[in-house]
């Protein structure tokens, strides 16, 4: 699987996790030069509190449009380290 924004790859890998229908990379599989931090947080009823990276590519900004659960719940452990996208990110094959 691959994320693309604005036809760049930010994370390829055959190692997703799917929950509520979107992908979860593994976090080391990310591109870490088209990232950059954000202090977006949003909160979960089930998985917890979500933090947020920004991209940006090409000189392209595009706010919190990665997301992962640092201290995911128990009942979504299984996202622990991994990322996913959303904000015109495709996810694709």
């Amino acid at each position: 699987m691959k994320a693309v924004w604005k036809g760049v790859t930010i994370a390829e890998s055959d190692d997703t996790v799917v929950v509520e229908g979107n992908h979860y990379f593994p976090e080391s599989s990310l591109k870490r030069e088209y990232v950059s931090f954000s202090n977006h947080r949003t909160s979960c009823p089930w998985k917890g509190q979500a933090h947020y990276y920004s991209l940006l590519v090409n000189g392209e900004a595009n706010p919190d449009a990665v997301w992962y659960y640092p201290q995911p719940s128990e009942a979504a452990a299984q996202i622990k380290g991994r990322v996913a996208f959303w904000k015109g990110v495709q996810v694709e094959r």
